[in-house]
């Protein structure tokens, strides 16, 4: 499967997340809606790693990452996006998020010492252009104090995703793709039901196949489908590159709003589209190939331990 397929593919995944969080949050409460879509996303992954009998990560610092992925992509993550819901809409909520691109350029260039061209940072720039020109007239519009909370909410929750994705590219390579975004998932829960226990009562939802069908889009495809995707992606193309693919969601996010929520595409919209595409061109024009010592230092000898690497296990991407 080629890189660019499945970093497009998740981007697809990622953008329905938005809308389907919008029809189930009339039955859930928020962090307990969030909470049960990480853990049955979680438990999904995992159990499939069972079955393929793939074994747990072996080493302190792998579970360091997976831990850190976890608090920052599942639990702020989730706890800024599912609130966001409440303010803005859906559309709007999925384009603004994908400014974590950004975020997680310069941590990456910080953190993972990768190097972007100056191309590749003129074409970030674009897409981010693209971004503000979809978003800024509906943060204008309407009631304000609600725009800019909603805004927060998603702000945070884009922090959280980038932190988390510098952790998933640190063991894109030293741990099965099931097993680590299962974990993450799953440690991510934890913060989140325990704020949700708290804070709201669980006993609240209800059940009605509209809320089934809502949590059921979310947990598999929508996450344990697309951090599957996700992590075989950042294991053969550095995570700047992957991540400028974000720019997309604007047009599936769109698009989902126009036809499940009467949302409206105006010429400035339509722009911003053509701006932000414009910008992922640029970046992924030519994605650079991986080097044989493109990993970790420690990998071969996490993989002369016996853990299976989902890069190597498949082929051709």
């Amino acid at each position: 499967m080629p890189a660019r397929f499945s970093a497009a593919l998740v981007m697809v995944l990622w953008a329905s997340c938005y809308p389907l969080i919008t029809i189930g949050l009339d039955s859930a409460p928020h962090l307990t809606f969030a909470a049960l879509r990480a853990v049955i996303a979680g438990m999904t992954l995992v159990g499939f790693a069972a079955l393929l009998r793939q074994p747990l990560p072996r080493d302190g610092p792998t579970w360091g990452w997976i831990s850190l992925a976890g608090f920052g992509m599942t639990g702020l993550g989730y706890y800024g996006m599912f609130h966001a819901a409440e303010f803005v809409a859906p559309g709007l909520a999925t384009v603004i998020a994908n400014s974590q691109p950004l975020i997680a350029a310069v941590l990456a260039f910080l953190l993972l010492k990768e190097r972007l061209s100056a191309k590749g940072w003129i074409g970030l720039g674009i897409g981010f252009l693209g971004i503000a020109v979809i978003g800024a007239p509906q943060i204008a519009d309407g009631n304000r104090s609600s725009s800019l909370e909603g805004l927060a909410y998603v702000l945070l929750a884009a922090s959280g995703v980038a932190v988390g994705n510098i952790a998933i590219k640190k063991i894109s390579k030293k741990a099965d793709a099931a097993v680590a975004m299962g974990l993450q998932l799953l440690i991510g829960a934890v913060p989140l039901a325990l704020i949700a226990s708290l804070t709201e009562d669980p006993a609240r939802i209800d059940w009605s196949l509209r809320f089934i069908a809502s949590l059921a889009g979310l947990s598999i495809p929508g996450t344990a489908i697309a951090f599957w995707l996700w992590q075989y992606t950042l294991g053969k193309i550095e995570l700047t590159h992957a991540n400028v693919f974000s720019f997309l969601v604007p047009v599936f996010g769109l698009t989902i709003g126009v036809a499940f929520f009467g949302e409206r595409v105006t010429p400035l919209m339509a722009l911003g589209t053509a701006i932000a595409t414009a910008g992922v061109i640029l970046t992924s024009a030519r994605l650079p190939k991986p080097t044989p010592n493109s990993g970790n230092a420690d990998e071969g000898s996490f993989q002369r331990r016996g853990a299976v690497s989902e890069e190597r296990d498949q082929s051709g991407i």
